[in-house]
């Protein structure tokens, strides 16, 4: 025999954690979605970090990443979502390790085959990087050699988000969410 509904008395649906008939069972679903949001499938990648992974409120939905609003606009403001990287840019059988805040536009005018990867990182970091790799340099240049050891270090960078550019967008979407 099935336990009575707690707030009216009918049947109680059966496997329900509390003794709740189906229409109350519902009515507490849609309460908990609209008060605490259902985690799903974004009904398209975020505009600001490409995540697909969303939160929907009865208002709308938020990225489950960034927590930019769907539908709303980017920052006007550039400043507002500014990292650092240091770059890999691979041209022929040479590797190029640089820093930018604005990849788009320094790579413009850097030939290269391939983007290999972004580290965060400013100058410090890239200066860092050079001394470290400084047996490979060209000198007189921020181009070095392709060896085992720079393109090691280049696949750790590459773990877990094999995507650079991927990655940059998701900083920006971090940096963009912490200054608010």
């Amino acid at each position: 025999m099935t336990a009575p509904c707690a707030l009216c008395g009918s049947p109680a649906h059966a496997g329900a954690p509390v003794a709740l008939c189906l229409p109350h069972l519902l009515e507490v679903h849609d309460w908990v979605a609209g008060e605490f949001g259902v985690t799903d499938v974004l009904p398209s990648p975020c505009a600001f970090c490409g995540s697909r992974l969303g939160v929907r409120y009865p208002s709308g939905w938020l990225c489950a990443v960034c927590e930019w609003r769907v539908g709303d606009p980017p920052p006007d403001d550039p400043a507002a979502s500014r990292v650092d990287v240091v770059y890999y840019l691979r041209f022929r059988d040479r590797i190029k390790i640089g820093t930018t805040a604005n990849p788009v536009q320094r790579f413009a005018s850097l030939p290269h085959d391939e983007v290999l990867a972004f580290e965060r990182g400013d100058r410090t970091l890239e200066q860092r990087r050079h001394a470290e790799f400084a047996p490979l340099r060209i000198p007189g240049t921020e181009w070095f050699e392709t060896d085992p050891a720079l393109v090691a270090h280049i696949e750790r960078l590459r773990e877990g988000a094999p995507d650079p550019w991927a990655l940059l967008v998701r900083w920006r979407s971090e940096a963009a969410a912490l200054r608010g």
